[in-house]
């Protein structure tokens, strides 16, 4: 499978709650922070959702 990486580059303060809780299921809490991930269904849904957050780096 291939790999994506993920970097929050802005902050969930004053977001919506279900953005803010789709920021900890990836596994997100900080800025700045870096996470990889496999690449399914479930992870391009939450991505979607908070992409407007995220800088986005297919491995």
């Amino acid at each position: 499978m291939s790999k994506i990486k993920i970097k929050q580059i802005r902050s969930g303060i004053g977001r919506p709650i279900d953005q803010k809780r789709t920021l900890q299921a990836l596994g997100l809490n900080k800025m700045h922070r870096t996470v990889e991930h496999d690449i399914n269904p479930q992870i391009m849904g939450m991505i979607n959702k908070v992409k407007h957050l995220l800088e986005i780096e297919e491995l």
